[in-house]
């Protein structure tokens, strides 16, 4: 039998990485995770500070519609002029 006809297992597997390589994407990987950090850091600081932005809006609002609606209230005096209620339609036949 001719061994050059026989099948062989190819395979496409990289080589080991070497140490220079290793390191390299350790702090490559690093900085990745230290900046996604700082940005969900950031990112929830920003989100605390808006609803409590809109939160104080909210009730800066209904303060002033509690003062105003105070406020619509008239005072005064009033006399009764006539108790007679008249019905003023002319019947129709």
């Amino acid at each position: 039998m001719d061994q050059s006809q026989d099948p062989h297992f190819r395979s496409n597997a990289r080589p080991q990485a070497g140490l220079i390589e290793r390191i390299v994407f350790f702090v490559l990987g690093l900085v990745v995770l230290v900046a996604a950090f700082f940005f969900i850091g950031i990112a929830l600081i920003a989100g605390a500070i808006l609803a409590g932005v809109i939160l104080l809006r909210f009730w800066w609002i209904k303060r002033k519609l509690r003062q105003t609606h105070e406020e619509s209230y008239v005072e005064g005096e009033y006399r009764v002029v006539e108790t007679v209620i008249t019905d003023q339609r002319t019947p129709r036949e």
